[in-house]
Parts: structure tokens; C-alpha cells; sequence
């Protein structure tokens, strides 16, 4: 339990990475521009792994149904807004908001599926997500008013 764990955080941590460079070539480019390659990139990347591990092409693509293809086009706007919203209201503000949308859409999904657990705690859950947030935005910063000017 504790490798799945370990492995979750991680990919925790590169998204947060991943979000940070995007922002970053998103202001030298656009949020598409930077989406665009980060996907291209990515597909290089993934193809030159599949080619030395070995794996790509095993399965039966036309087996899937149509809608398990939409992760994608998901993926892509996901990217694209994240890399947009990270250069406005910052890495910990977007970090976040995508996982307050995580909590939120999750909850729905596992209320909707019926899946065993306490409904009520993850509600709780998600609202003590968003009032942490409320709570870190409306909280002024030590300093900011002499780094304005304000003296």
C-alpha cells in the first residue's frame, strides 16, 4: 500500500511540475501553443518508449468503445486551461482548484455509481478543500503592502 502511495504522489508532484513548465512556455507562446506541444512532445516521448520496452502496439485499439478516446481531447483542454490559470493566480491557487474539480467530480461520480463509502465525509471532505482554499485567498501576506509602495 504504501509503493501505491509512494507511486500517487509522485505523479502528484509531476503534474504539479508539468503545470509549472507549461505555464512557463505558455507565456513565451499561448495556453494552445503550449498544450500543443506539450502533446506532441509527449507523443514522442511515449513512442520512443514504447519502441524500446516494447508494449505500444499490444491490444486490440478497435476493441475499446468510442467515448474511452475522449481522455485525449480531455487531456488537451485540461492542459491548455491549467497552463492558462497557472500564469494568472499561481501554482498553489491552480494546484488547488484542480484538486477541489478532482474531489468534487469524483464525489459525484462515486454517488452516482453507488460505490460503498461515507457520502457525508467525502462532502465534508470537499467542502473543508474549498474553505481551505477561501481561506488561503482572503489570508494577506506578510510584506505585500511595502512591496507595492504603500509607505
Amino acid at each position: 500500500m504504501i509503493g501505491f502511495a509512494a507511486i500517487a504522489i509522485l505523479g502528484g508532484v509531476l503534474v504539479s511540475l508539468s503545470r509549472q513548465i507549461n505555464g512557463r512556455l505558455s507565456l513565451s507562446l499561448s495556453a494552445l501553443h503550449a498544450s500543443y506541444w506539450n502533446h506532441l512532445i509527449g507523443l514522442i516521448a511515449v513512442t520512443a518508449f514504447g519502441v524500446v520496452f516494447g508494449g505500444l502496439l499490444t491490444g486490440d485499439p478497435w476493441g475499446a468503445p468510442w467515448w474511452a478516446y475522449l481522455g485525449g481531447p480531455i487531456g488537451f483542454v485540461f492542459i491548455a486551461a491549467s497552463s492558462w490559470a497557472i500564469t494568472r493566480i499561481g501554482a498553489a491557487q491552480t494546484a488547488l482548484l484542480i484538486i477541489a474539480g478532482q474531489m468534487i467530480f469524483g464525489v459525484i461520480v462515486d454517488v452516482a455509481l453507488g460505490t460503498s463509502g461515507n457520502t457525508v465525509a467525502r462532502i465534508v471532505g470537499v467542502a473543508l478543500i474549498l474553505a481551505g482554499m477561501v481561506i488561503a485567498r482572503a489570508t494577506p501576506q506578510k510584506g505585500v503592502d511595502k512591496a507595492v509602495g504603500s509607505d
